[in-house]
């Protein structure tokens, strides 16, 4: 974690990762079909089994831990090791959305760029430095169980009179709007499959700013962002 300074920013630009910078939906595509591959439909149906099992219980995505946890099941499949290998080396830096460091670079001119992560503590931050996104925003990364339960503690690492957050999630952008009020502008990227999950549009209030792709945000008037229209 890196803080900034104690002196307020007057804005700090506040991203998510998965399906928000990055095409995680495209990542997980690429592992189903990779375990298929490796492991046959029966095998892999239960490592996704585990894998939603852990998520509900911890709140986020483990896709190391799941697999920790079906190895207890299979201890001789030595194939195990080479999924590992599979998640680690996986070539993030393809599945960045286009635009998506255009985007970072085009709001960063006004004020700092922070990536604010839900994850767990080893392969959230591989995939985010891997992707290229740690060194684009200069190590400023924060990695949650819940983000939108740490607001205090972001507000503490990087102060400012105003934040932007751009996130995938109605859910995120609706209790961070709900906690900081007019200080907050929320930016609704319509990607991935939970920006299009009739439940979850349904469920939370529209966003401030609503685009189809992050790379609008490249030619985005910020003084018309840091006023929420859109």
């Amino acid at each position: 974690m890196q803080a900034t300074t104690s002196t307020p920013h007057d804005v700090v630009f506040l991203f998510d990762c998965d399906n928000t910078l990055l095409d995680n939906d495209h990542v997980l595509s690429d592992l189903r079909s990779h375990m298929m591959r490796e492991f046959g439909a029966e095998n892999s149906a239960r490592y996704w089994e585990i894998f939603e099992d852990l998520r509900t219980e911890l709140g986020y995505a483990d896709y190391l831990g799941a697999l920790q946890r079906y190895r207890r099941e299979h201890p001789r499949d030595t194939r195990l090791l080479l999924m590992a290998s599979f998640l680690i080396e996986y070539p993030f830096a393809n599945r960045l959305y286009p635009g998506a460091l255009d985007a970072l670079r085009h709001v960063g001119k006004r004020g700092p760029t922070v990536i604010l992560s839900d994850g767990d503590v080893v392969f959230q931050p591989r995939k985010i430095s891997r992707s290229g996104l740690w060194d684009e925003v200069e190590g400023r990364v924060l990695i949650y169980i819940h983000k939108e339960l740490m607001l205090d503690q972001v507000m503490e690492c990087y102060p400012a009179r105003h934040y932007v957050m751009v996130d995938d999630k109605l859910r995120i952008l609706a209790a961070m709007k709900s906690a900081w009020g007019g200080t907050l502008t929320s930016v609704f990227p319509r990607q991935g499959h939970y920006a299009f999950d009739p439940k979850e549009i349904a469920s939370h209030p529209p966003a401030d700013v609503t685009i189809e792709r992050i790379g609008e945000l490249g030619d985005f008037d910020v003084d018309a962002l840091m006023g929420g229209k859109g």
